[in-house]
């Protein structure tokens, strides 16, 4: 049966920060893994960037000594070149392991906060987002 206004005002209010929590853990997730696996881009590019004469040219030692043009380009050129493959492996690893902790399984149906006995998605699997549950081993992804 429908709820009443202001209760599903309230309910509303619920189920929308609760969502909004899974989207921010799901982002928050997302940002960390690929800041891990996208790391030695970011330092070649970095470096690549500092060095060449025409856009930073940093008067950092190694700047002189070890880098001049040509290899600041080949670093900016290289940094480029890994983040295609580095970018596609972030991406298998924040599918697999929210599929593995289920993190999508957490979002909650608007119907929770219009109708009253409609049971929480995760209730129904035996715990918080079904993780009290077994991990079904039948279901493959493939990248």
């Amino acid at each position: 049966e429908p709820r009443s206004a202001w209760c599903c005002l309230a309910w509303t209010l619920v189920v929308v920060t609760m969502n909004s929590l899974v989207f921010l853990t799901n982002l928050l997730l997302m940002f960390v893994i690929f800041t891990i696996v996208l790391l030695p881009t970011i330092v070649v590019v970095y470096f690549g960037f500092q060095c060449h004469s025409r856009v930073l040219h940093s008067a950092a030692r190694y700047c002189k000594s070890i880098l001049d043009d040509n290899s600041s380009s080949a670093l900016i050129i290289l940094g480029f070149v890994i983040m295609s493959p580095l970018i596609v492996v972030a991406m298998a690893i924040y599918c697999s392991l929210a599929r593995r902790l289920r993190l999508f399984m957490c979002f909650q149906p608007y119907s929770r906060a219009v109708y009253k006995g409609v049971k929480w998605r995760w209730y129904e699997e035996g715990g918080l987002c079904g993780c009290a549950k077994g991990w079904n081993t039948q279901v493959k992804a493939w990248v």
